[in-house]
């Protein structure tokens, strides 16, 4: 059995275009960037506790467009408050309703196409 601590998860996101993408995160979602490179190839936001990381696509894996089979959940003690600050800003996949495994939550698609949930416990 391996044995290691794993002390952070940090994604890494390929965008197509930086500068929206960048733009978005900032501006909408309120991120702060932690780190960039000149010609914006490459950048890392962070929020409070979280930090995303994007860069351009990949020429090896030649991949025409962002994807990702799965979702960035983002919990918070706020859902109400962004939920009204973001409906009118995004794509919306699903708005602000109650589940009933506990939680509070709505989703959003950023500019490539990420699917965004954020969520609060009931």
């Amino acid at each position: 059995m391996l044995i290691y601590t794993a002390t952070k998860l940090t994604p890494i996101l390929e965008s197509h275009d930086m500068q929206a993408t960048f733009n978005f995160y900032t501006e909408i979602l309120n991120f702060t960037c932690a780190a960039k490179l000149d010609d914006l190839s490459w950048f890392s936001l962070q929020k409070d506790d979280i930090e995303i990381m994007f860069s351009i696509p990949n020429t090896h894996r030649n991949t025409p467009k962002p994807v990702m089979s799965g979702s960035l959940y983002i919990k918070t003690n706020e859902i109400t408050t962004l939920w009204e600050n973001l409906k009118n800003k995004c794509e919306i996949c699903y708005p602000l309703e109650n589940f009933e495994y506990g939680m509070r939550e709505f989703a959003i698609f950023d500019n490539n196409g990420y699917l965004l949930q954020f969520g609060q416990e009931l």
